[in-house]
Parts: structure tokens; sequence; C-alpha cells
């Protein structure tokens, strides 16, 4: 199961992504986005669990939890719209109509 995760620290690593995750179970990947130019943390990630289930517990464990003083957003991630560049989406992002 693919994750989005939203609101990270600008810090956040990688590797601090997948360690966090890890409590849930198996983490196959995880991904902080950056600015292509300058290389930052654009503040959201992906993070893919081992399962489904992984996933579920993963959302349950970390959204509205803080990692290095920020909630975290975490949701299942939408495919990516066709003709999209990277990145992909998340859920939770800005008003429903």
């Amino acid at each position: 199961m693919r994750l989005f995760v939203g609101n990270l620290p600008y810090n956040v690593t990688n590797e601090d992504l997948q360690q966090a995750f890890s409590e849930a179970g198996t983490v196959s990947s995880a991904r902080v986005i950056t600015d292509r130019e300058t290389g930052q943390s654009r503040g959201f990630g992906f993070v893919e669990m081992g399962s489904a289930a992984e996933g579920q517990k993963a959302i349950n464990l970390w959204n509205g939890r803080e990692l290095s003083g920020r909630a975290l957003t975490v949701n299942e991630a939408r495919p990516m719209a066709e003709g999209r560049g990277a990145g992909g989406g998340g859920g939770g992002r800005g008003a429903r109509y």
C-alpha cells in the first residue's frame, strides 16, 4: 500500500521516514519529495508499506501524530493522473466541493 505523508518537517530524510514508518511494519520504500532546483524538501513524501494491513496500521499510527514537532497527515496515496509530472498526489489537501 502506498501512503501519502504530508506536513513533514523540512529536515526529515528518506531514512528518517523509513525508520518512523517501520513501527507499523515492513517499509518497501520511503521518499521525501524535494524541489528539483534547490534540493530542499517540499514537506511531503510517499511511503510504500509491505501490505494493505501494514499500510492501514501506519495510517492509524501516524495520521495526526507528531514527528519533530509537526503533526503528520497520512492517508492512502491517490494514483497519479495521466499527463501529470512526478510527485503523484495525496489526499486531504485543499477544500472539497
